[in-house]
C-alpha cells in the first residue's frame, strides 16, 4: 500500500462523484482519490491502470453494474458499495457484512465506514475472498428488483442534485436519450428535470398501482390525474392536476380506462 491510502470512485451521475469526493476529503483528508469513473466498465479499467486500495462502487450503473466490477476486483482491494435502494440492497449487504453507503450519503454513515476502513488497512486485516458473496447478493438483488418499488430519483437542476421522492412525480416522458421527470417540488411548484436512465428501465422499477403507461413514451402517476378526455375518434388526452399541458394516451392503453 502507499503512503497515502487511494481509492476509486464509479458512479455515473458526476454531482454524487463530486459529493462523495468532497465528503471523503472531509472525513478522511489522508485518503487520495485518484480517479474517477462513470460506469462499471471504466472503474474496471481505471482499476487495472492504478490499482487504488479502496473501490467506492455504485451498486447500479449502466452496462456492467458496480457488483459486476466488483467481482472482477475481486481481493485486490477494498469494497465499499453505494447504493440508493435502501430496501433490498442494504439488507442483502449487511447480511453479508460488506461495508455499503446509501444515497444520499449521510456524514455520520460514511465516517463509520471510513473508521472501519482505516482500522483494516491499520491492521493489515486480509482482503476476504468476496467472489461467493457476491455472486449471492447479484441472485438476491436479481430476485428483489420486482418486488420492492423505486422510493428515490436522483437528477441535476441548476447544478444541485436533487433527490426527489417517487411518490411527488406527476409524469415521466422519453426524451431521445433522456427521461424527462416532472414532479411536484417542496413549495408545491412544478419542477422538472433530465436524467439518463431509459424510460423502460424506470417503468420496470415502478409501483405498478401507482403509476400507469399511458403512451409509449409516457408514464403518469394515478394520484396526479385530474381527468382524461375523449373525443369522437377514440383519442384520449390525460390533464394533470395544477398543470396545464395534456399527455397523450395510446390507443394500445385505452382499455385502461374504459370505465369513463
Amino acid at each position: 500500500m502507499s503512503a497515502r491510502p487511494t481509492a476509486l470512485i464509479a458512479d455515473d451521475e458526476p454531482l454524487l462523484r463530486s459529493s462523495l469526493k468532497r465528503m471523503l476529503g472531509e472525513t478522511w483528508p489522508d485518503l487520495e482519490v485518484v480517479v474517477e469513473a462513470r460506469n462499471g466498465r471504466e472503474a474496471i479499467e481505471e482499476f487495472e491502470r492504478v490499482k487504488p486500495d479502496i473501490c467506492f462502487l455504485d451498486v447500479h450503473m449502466p452496462g456492467v453494474s458496480g457488483i459486476d466490477a466488483a467481482r472482477h476486483i475481486g481481493r485486490r482491494a477494498r469494497l465499499v458499495f453505494v447504493t440508493a435502494y435502501d430496501n433490498y440492497a442494504v439488507e442483502a449487504f449487511r447480511q453479508e457484512a460488506l461495508d455499503y453507503l446509501v444515497k444520499p450519503v449521510e456524514p455520520e454513515r460514511l465516517a463509520d465506514t471510513v473508521a472501519r476502513l482505516q482500522e483494516r488497512l491499520r491492521s493489515s486485516q486480509p482482503l476476504p475472498d468476496s467472489e461467493a458473496l457476491l455472486k449471492q447478493i447479484a441472485t438476491y438483488l436479481e430476485k428483489k428488483t420486482g418486488q420492492a418499488p423505486l422510493r428515490w430519483i436522483h437528477a441535476t437542476v441548476g447544478g444541485a442534485l436533487r433527490v426527489i421522492p417517487v411518490q411527488d412525480i406527476e409524469f415521466l416522458r422519453s426524451d431521445e436519450k433522456y427521461t424527462m421527470v416532472a414532479w411536484r417540488a417542496e413549495e408545491g411548484k412544478s419542477a422538472e428535470a433530465l436524467i439518463r436512465t431509459p424510460l423502460k428501465e424506470l417503468m420496470s422499477q415502478l409501483d405498478q398501482d401507482l403509476f400507469v403507461q399511458v403512451h409509449r413514451s409516457v408514464v403518469v402517476n394515478r394520484r396526479a390525474i385530474s381527468h382524461i378526455n375523449r373525443d369522437d375518434q377514440d383519442r384520449a388526452r390525460v390533464f394533470l392536476k395544477g398543470r396545464s399541458e395534456a399527455l397523450p394516451v395510446a390507443r394500445s392503453y385505452l382499455h385502461l380506462f374504459k370505465q369513463m
